[in-house]
């Protein structure tokens, strides 16, 4: 990511076909430490390609994977997730009402809004 994260610093910063040195000149600026083999395959895959382009075929491809609401649907689907998921529900609910009894403010002797 880092090197990817450089490549894009140097084309916005007006240079449309950054060299190996220009990146690794980007990451030792910042402390990062210059993979040059990764470099070399940045600038392998990327060479004579638009940014623009690139960028939106990504976009496509990461709109394709699937993110969030996965695990709630695999517990539910198995067939002892609904059995475990009922004394976590109790657990939880005991919980609540321990919570309320240390929120009440008969012990305190006043209210907020008297």
């Amino acid at each position: 990511m880092k090197v990817v994260a450089a490549y894009l610093l140097a084309v916005l910063g007006g240079n449309a076909n950054p060299s190996a040195d220009d990146l690794k000149s980007i990451l030792e600026s910042v402390g990062a430490e210059a993979e040059e083999e990764r470099i070399d395959l940045l600038l392998t895959q990327v060479k004579g390609k638009d940014i623009t382009e690139l960028i939106a075929t990504g976009r496509e491809k990461f709109a394709s994977v699937p993110c969030g609401g996965g695990v709630a649907a695999v517990a539910a689907g198995s067939g002892g997730g609904a059995a475990a998921a009922e004394p976590a529900a109790a657990e939880a609910k005991k919980e609540e009402k321990v919570e309320e009894k240390e929120e009440s403010d008969d012990d305190m002797g006043f209210s907020l809004f008297d």
